[in-house]
């Protein structure tokens, strides 16, 4: 079982961008300190859920200040750049990190970033498919042209060549953010792990996983390539020595923020949009993931593990909006669950 942590640069209310941010780096640097195998950056745009506008630009910072530790995009929006330059980006962090570097994308949402980025609506709708194959094709051959109905140019070198790294893996790994039947297809014909969001429990999780290797069967993918998919469970993680006491730590702190944060999201074509109670929400991920005592979360990730056959996690860590608590959590995570995992 492998446990990293999932990190937003989240805004809360009363909270600078920068401070958000000072967090979201310390939080990943304490997790390697603290022995935890990942950590996994968000990417959102012009709204305070979470600062960080760019993963794969994080990415890079903390590969820098990092020895041992995966970093990993959750995810890198591809609906609003361009693959060829996101699987640059990707290869460049893949062969100077010694292939620590986990390329996670996903097609976002219908948001007004598809107007600033100048994509259009079609690029969330229907071009994500297109993308991914051009990335993905950008990450696995020596030179790569395209003929389709979004991009098109003549066939150039892959430079630099992801597949020269020392460690050989024929490039970065790439996942799928999936959060329907439509996505899971997509993922499991190119033999891509899923990266699952935290809003659903472990039963739907299991659905998607036996979904994707029906999938995956049927188009042809070996029963090793099925088997080396690693797919990753994002979730939400606080410790306390009373479970009572971690879930009014995020009952207090999270709402406010995702409240502030949600609501923020403008669509690009002006359709409505509702948004969950926060506290709610709150309440349901306190009840679906790892909040409580060390023991309590060692025993919710090993019952994901069982349930779903997941074994890696993307864990939410800063939900309680502050730096030393942030810290603390992350500090007892590596040193009281990790122990009963092992």
């Amino acid at each position: 079982m492998r446990v990293g942590s999932f990190v937003l640069g989240a805004q809360f209310p009363g909270q600078g961008q920068g401070e958000a941010l000072h967090r979201a780096v310390r939080s990943a640097e304490v997790a390697e300190e603290s022995g935890l195998d990942s950590v996994w950056l968000g990417e959102h745009h012009f709204v305070p859920y979470g600062t960080c506008p760019s993963a794969v630009t994080l990415a890079a910072l903390l590969l820098g200040r990092t020895r041992r530790i995966r970093v990993g995009t959750a995810v890198s929006v591809l609906p609003t750049v361009h693959p060829v330059a996101l699987g640059e980006q990707a290869a460049l962090l893949h062969l100077t990190s010694g292939g620590r570097f986990s390329l996670g994308v996903g097609r976002g949402g219908p948001w007004i970033d598809l107007e600033v980025f100048g994509s259009g609506l079609a690029a969330y709708e229907s071009g994500f498919p297109e993308s991914l194959d051009l990335l993905v094709r950008w990450l696995r051959e020596p030179s790569v042209g395209a003929d389709g109905e979004r991009f098109r140019f003549r066939e150039v070198p892959v430079v630099p060549r992801p597949s020269e790294a020392l460690t050989d893996t024929g490039g970065p790994e790439v996942i799928v953010a999936c959060t329907s039947s439509a996505s899971v297809r997509l993922a499991a014909e190119r033999g891509l792990p899923m990266l699952l969001g935290m809003h659903v429990g472990d039963e739907e999780k299991a659905e998607m996983v036996a979904l994707w290797r029906q999938h995956a069967r049927a188009a042809g993918r070996s029963g090793d390539e099925m088997r080396a998919a690693a797919h990753v469970s994002a979730g939400v993680c606080q410790l306390a020595d009373r479970r009572t006491d971690a879930v009014e730590t995020l009952v207090k702190a999270m709402p406010g923020w995702l409240r502030q944060g949600l609501d923020a999201h403008v669509t690009v074509d002006g359709r409505p949009r509702s948004m969950r109670d926060p506290v709610a929400y709150t309440e349901l991920l306190c009840a679906l993931h790892p909040v409580g005592t060390p023991q309590l979360c060692a025993d919710r990730l090993a019952a994901t593990c069982e349930r779903t056959g997941i074994s890696r996690f993307a864990l939410l860590v800063e939900g309680s909006g502050d730096l030393a608590a942030t810290e603390e959590n992350v500090r007892r995570l590596g040193a009281e669950v990790l122990p009963h995992l092992r």
